[in-house]
């Protein structure tokens, strides 16, 4: 199966659980809790006032070496959104991918995942655990804070 399938098969609309595929085309489901998507909109309305001319996107899906990712929230530029517009999936990662960690995530599936987006052009990766506390990474390793946006906090509230 390709994504195009996965997004136009009427079985698999409104299902609540994020999918993703891997290499074989297999379909790969983690369901997604009301607090994991606060996170995602808490994360997308901070990025929106950091970024006004920026696009905080969420559940950006991605062409990697290993299927189709699905980034919680990506940062994107006018002018990726205007290449992307008329796309199914992305061949390249937002500059800013953010992953907010499900029951379900291992910290193993991040690291992958972080690999995954950085060979895909991140610039940065972030990390949201379940308590809100965010990690920072760029390609060199963990960064104390956000190169990007070095005001966003290193936790979030709900």
């Amino acid at each position: 199966m390709n994504w195009q399938e996965l997004c136009a098969d009427p079985a698999l609309q409104n299902l609540p659980y994020k999918m993703e595929l891997n290499q074989q085309g297999q379909i790969i489901m983690s369901p997604a809790s009301v607090r994991h998507v606060l996170f995602q909109a808490n994360i997308i309305a901070l990025l929106n006032n950091i970024f006004p001319d920026l696009i905080a996107v969420p559940e950006f899906p991605v062409e990697t070496s290993d299927g189709v990712k699905v980034v919680d929230v990506g940062l994107l530029t006018a002018e990726q959104a205007a290449v992307l517009k008329n796309n199914v999936t992305a061949s390249f990662a937002p500059l800013l991918c953010v992953e907010v960690l499900s029951p379900s995530n291992t910290l193993a599936e991040m690291n992958h995942k972080k690999e995954l987006y950085f060979d895909k052009g991140a610039e940065e990766f972030w990390l949201c655990d379940a308590q809100g506390t965010m990690t920072f990474y760029n390609k060199k390793g963990e960064l104390s804070n956000s190169e990007l946006a070095d005001q966003f906090p290193a936790a979030l509230d709900l």
